[in-house]
């Protein structure tokens, strides 16, 4: 039986049991084996892994590993400094556009409420949103530990917090999002553009009081749902200030 030392650096502990949490700790293994499958066997998606050092050098998700070797694992760590490493993230996309899973519907709508482009529909299957991701190069963003494994994906995130608003404050932070967000730019239900409309276009769409008090409207170019300034938008404009704050 041969033996690998492994630690795990910063949040990548989130996915270990708490005895090998920021600790070395002992792998033994029979077979051959890549770190990449040797990662992914101890639950930490090779998405969420930025760069490997075996035996203080950088190695790839191919490496086989070795008896005795000493493995270092490491998320997106910009202060490291040990001179040529093989980073393993691709590039970040230059525009930050998502999908979600079928299981975070309320995260994909506070996205969109931000102006975030988030596809999302409640019964994706596993495979259309790995192929979504990786054909129209969105983040796929996912509670699911397998559905990040799959080899096609190159850019998702396990999404740690449970509830939802905290779901979407987290994804802002990881992803730096608050420079770029554009609230009330695009449909919460289909994820469509808003347009600003006329009020004489949309009038047989109105209720009588929101015909009487209100004046501006924007509509979604996709689905023709019509938004204003009524009285929600107050809490709203709280919402987005809460998952924008810092």
């Amino acid at each position: 039986m041969a033996t690998a030392w492994l630690r795990f650096y910063e949040e990548l502990n989130d996915f270990l049991p708490p005895d090998r949490r920021k600790r070395e700790f002992p792998y033994h293994f029979d077979r051959r084996a890549s770190i990449k499958d040797v990662i992914e066997s101890l639950g930490v998606p090779h998405t969420e892994v930025d760069l490997i050092l075996v035996n203080g050098h950088s190695v790839d998700f191919g490496h086989i590993v070795r008896d005795g070797d000493r493995v270092s694992v490491y998320p997106v760590f910009e202060g490291l400094e040990i001179g040529p490493v093989q980073r393993l993230r691709p590039a970040p996309l230059r525009e930050p556009r998502f999908v979600c899973d079928a299981n975070l519907g309320r995260l994909a709508g506070y996205l969109r409420l931000l102006g975030f482009d988030t596809l999302y529909r409640n019964d994706f299957a596993d495979a259309e949103v790995a192929e979504t991701s990786v054909r129209e190069r969105r983040i796929l963003l996912t509670r699911d530990r397998r559905l990040l494994r799959r080899r096609i994906i190159t850019h998702g995130y396990f999404v740690r917090a449970e509830d939802p608003r905290e779901q979407a404050r987290e994804v802002v932070h990881r992803f730096d999002l608050r420079g770029r967000a554009r609230p009330f730019t695009r449909c919460v239900r289909c994820n469509g553009l808003l347009e600003w409309v006329g009020k004489e276009k949309i009038l047989d769409q109105l209720e009588p009081k929101t015909r009487k008090y209100y004046d501006h409207f924007k509509r979604c170019r996709a689905c023709g749902r019509i938004y204003w300034q009524g009285s929600h938008h107050r809490r709203a404009n709280a919402l987005v200030c809460h998952l924008l704050d810092p």
